[in-house]
């Protein structure tokens, strides 16, 4: 005779486990109950299709009961729900909207009820202007209003999945959005730093957070409603998306004798039977094993789920097999950036009380000289064992397969030390020969090892002044535009000569911007008998955990702010410059451009430069389009709009982590007309330089400040003198005649550009070999080019007469284009500029 096995639900785990028993069981009788007229659909997908990125309805339905009774031969019961199970008499409750309430036999059953959204007895609870996200009628009701209702605003209560997707579906469609949520974050899954990245993206793309903040009640205000919380914040939509969680849809098991967790959970064992024999559950609504800690848990992911339906169907068949637990991994899309977590996050090692390490990693999502590399933040939690206990990564592309990787390694209770010997595809397309997995379990192992010793921004809250001192081994000009207070500015090239500015007797903690320089300076202090600490992520993770999401309401652009040295009428005037020359938004369909710029692969100044050679060969009032990838140029080509005497008409960052922008040519010039700077304010538009140093990197950081300034409009001036004078030498001999000093300081000095050495770490040549080929493979230009773009802008390049003099060299052996100059030649041009720089 055949088993009789009734399933209670559809979607994941009931559409899964009705699959699978017939797989196993052909002569089974199969009986499936769903409340609704949907057995099987993407409920991860429903709040694309109310965004338009789903727009064809149909392809949320996975599987319809009549193909699916064609396919599986399944008695497929819909809009008919379970109202309650008889473990005694072995029958369920069934109250169908067509056939009324009936009792039904069965042999074994499969729970699989999900779970719903929590709506909270509020004031006003009941208004129609209240939605919920769970099922395909919730979806035809949100899609309605925003589509045939034609709304234009929406409140999001609750800043998870569902709220945060919900938000951001709703605001690519055009609507005005304001999340409301709790907490002092939104996704909880995630650490309240890297939950900061994904909050900064909301509000970048215009989405206004509301945090720690409590809904207290909701009005009715005509075609608005109101929602009032504690703290007296009043605000009023035409439409509330309430998603604050979700509770096991559970109640019509109570007094059935199965036993259910103290939220409503049903408590299974490994096999995925329930307390009552004969009676398996799977889903949103059943208490699970965290895969990582061993404690008891829910976890309503659709993965899971899935796989617990296969599972429990298994064991109705007779089959032998189990469900070893969760560990949470999930992912999320945030406008342009994709967020992903498995395992166990701070909070909750700390609520269990288990020890833990972290590093941060911030390396780019394939090789940088390949185009379009974006950067991605990996979070790595692990134990003093080195057993990998949770991950969490943020960036624009390559974040799944990152956290898969890990999770993966999790899954096989792997170590840090598996990481760093994962084999992972490599091409640059794709990947680096070091992949920032690899990049995460290195880190991981030098904690480990005792290579290094870290400390993570919220240490720095109480670390004691008096016994330590913070030092950013950054340059000086990364230090000047931004550092953590109270730091000493020692550049990691110039710490082995300046060690005795460090007091031996407190402990150092040092920071760079991701952690790489920070480390190399530990390594360098620890074996110079030091103490130290590197601050893990560097000061890229600082900024992340300093982020105060929720302060700013509002805008489609985020706000930048800068530190400026000037006289107060300087800083007015350009105050009111900027202001006047903010970015004008314009529908994409209105924009048309008459040239078009590809700077995507460059790396800063690189597409500064390009823009400016292009904004040169059009005309007064036509548009120029460009596309970058250096995350840079986003602040940059505004700043550099401003300095020009151009307009933006536009600046946006696309899904893909690409910049784009429009730019009119000489649209500034009618706004500072109309708005005259005063007249006690200088008009220095000139940039002069003495390059005396004949070392590479100071070379090359002179030119590449030298082609920023004349792409930004300023007249350059660069005046070398003494050993600045090789960088300009002829890389060949040239035969003139000389004195014996002459001769000697030409055999001695280095000619031209490719033979000068690097100011620190040269080793004998093949450090300046090293930097030439990481910019090379970082699609950095040469100082060679650097200098040609220098003189193709208009860059003046003057030699020191006296200094040539001294040293012995001629006019001939200079390249061509230099002018001879002396020292009042130089200060009137220095008279001339606001920017005077000595190298």
């Amino acid at each position: 005779m055949s088993k009789k096995v009734i399933i209670v639900g559809g979607v994941a785990g009931g559409a899964s486990a009705a699959a699978r028993l017939r797989r196993l069981d052909e002569e089974a009788h199969i009986i499936m109950f769903e409340r609704d007229s949907y057995i099987s659909f993407a409920n991860c997908g429903l709040p694309y299709y109310i965004g338009d990125s789903i727009t064809d309805r149909s392809k949320l339905l996975v599987q319809t009961p009549e193909a699916m009774y064609k396919r599986f031969n399944i008695d497929i019961r819909i809009d008919s729900e379970v109202i309650g199970i008889n473990p005694e008499n072995k029958t369920v409750t069934v109250r169908s909207k067509t056939s009324g309430d009936y009792e039904e036999t069965y042999d074994a059953v499969i729970l699989s009820p999900g779970a719903k959204p929590i709506r909270p007895q509020l004031p006003g609870i009941e208004s129609n202007k209240i939605h919920t996200l769970r099922n395909i009628p919730d979806t035809d009701r949100i899609k309605k209003r925003v589509s045939e209702d034609k709304i234009s605003s929406a409140i999001v209560i609750g800043g998870g999945f569902i709220g945060v997707e919900m938000a951001e579906n709703l605001k690519e469609i055009g609507l005005d959005v304001t999340l409301i949520e709790g907490g002092r974050q939104i996704l909880a899954p995630f650490d309240a730093e890297m939950a900061n990245a994904l909050a900064k993206e909301m509000e970048d793309h215009g989405v206004k957070l509301l945090l720690s903040q409590t809904v207290q009640g909701f009005e009715e205000k005509g075609e608005l409603i109101e929602v009032r919380t504690a703290s007296g914040i009043n605000l009023t939509a035409e439409m509330v998306i309430l998603a604050i969680g979700v509770s096991p849809d559970t109640g019509f098991l109570r007094g059935t004798g199965i036993e259910l967790g103290p939220k409503g959970h049903i408590i299974v064992n490994d096999r995925l039977e329930t307390s009552v024999s004969g009676i398996y559950a799977a889903g949103d609504a059943i208490e699970v094993t965290d895969y990582v800690n061993g404690t008891t848990t829910a976890i309503p992911l659709a993965g899971p789920a899935n796989k617990q339906g296969r599972i429990a169907a298994d064991n109705v068949s007779g089959l032998s097999s189990t469900f070893k637990g969760s560990q949470g991994t999930s992912i999320i899309k945030v406008f342009g950036l994709t967020g992903a977590a498995t395992g166990n996050n701070e909070k909750t090692l700390q609520r269990l009380g288990l020890p833990y390490h972290i590093t941060y990693v911030h390396p780019n999502s394939h090789a940088a000289y390949y185009p379009g590399a974006t950067p991605l933040t990996l979070k790595l939690l692990f134990n003093d064992e080195g057993t990998v206990l949770g991950a969490q990564a943020v960036g624009h592309d390559g974040v799944d397969k990152r956290i898969d990787d890990i999770a993966t390694t999790i899954r096989f209770r792997g170590t840090v030390s598996d990481l760093t010997e994962l084999e992972l595809a490599y091409a640059p397309p794709y990947s680096s020969a070091k992949d920032p997995v690899n990049m995460a379990g290195y880190t991981a192992e030098n904690v480990l090892t005792g290579r290094t010793a870290v400390f993570v921004p919220k240490d720095l809250d109480s670390r004691d002044s008096a016994s330590t001192l913070l030092v950013d081994v950054r340059s000086e000009i990364e230090h000047a535009n931004g550092h953590i207070p109270d730091s000493l500015n020692i550049p990691v090239d110039d710490l082995r000569s300046r060690l005795s500015e460090l007091d031996p007797s407190k402990e150092i903690w040092v920071y760079c911007q991701v952690g790489l320089r920070g480390y190399t300076a530990s390594r360098i202090l620890q074996q110079k008998g030091f103490r130290v600490r590197n601050l893990t992520g560097g000061y890229k993770t600082y900024q992340l955990v300093r982020y105060q999401a929720g302060q700013r309401h509002g805008g489609d652009q985020p706000e930048k702010t800068a530190a400026i040295s000037a006289p107060a009428p300087v800083i007015e005037a350009a105050r009111e410059t900027a202001a006047a020359a903010q970015p004008l938004r314009v529908r994409d369909q209105e924009l048309r451009a008459d040239a078009e710029l590809d700077a995507c692969g460059l790396c800063c100044p690189g597409p500064l430069i390009q823009v400016k050679q292009k904004m040169d060969q059009i005309q007064e009032g036509q548009i120029l389009r460009v596309t970058a990838s250096d995350p840079g140029f986003y602040e940059d080509v505004q700043a550099w709009a401003t300095m020009s005497k151009n307009r933006i008409l536009q600046v946006s960052k696309k899904a893909d982590g690409m910049i784009e922008a429009y730019l009119c040519k000489g649209g500034l010039l009618e706004i500072e007309a109309s708005n005259p700077a005063p007249s006690n304010v200088s008009s220095q538009e000139g940039t002069s330089m003495v390059v005396f140093s004949g070392d590479l990197d100071k070379a090359i950081a002179s030119f590449i400040i030298a082609n920023g300034a004349a792409a930004s409009g300023k007249k350059v001036t660069m005046f070398f003198t003494f050993w600045g004078l090789n960088v300009i030498r002829k890389p060949e001999k040239v035969n003139v005649p000389k004195n014996m000093i002459g001769k000697m300081f030409g055999a001695m000095m280095p000619r031209g550009s490719r033979k000068l050495s690097l100011s620190k770490m040269n080793m004998m040549g093949m450090g300046a070999k090293m930097i030439r080929g990481v910019m090379k493979n970082g699609n950095i230009a040469s100082l060679e080019e650097l200098m040609q773009s220098a003189i193709d802008q208009g860059v003046e390049i003057v030699a020191c007469q006296m200094s040539m003099d001294v040293m012995g060299i001629k006019r001939e052996e200079l390249i061509d284009g230099v002018k001879i100059g002396g020292v009042g030649y130089y200060l009137g041009k220095a008279d001339q500029s606001g920017i005077n720089l000595f190298i």
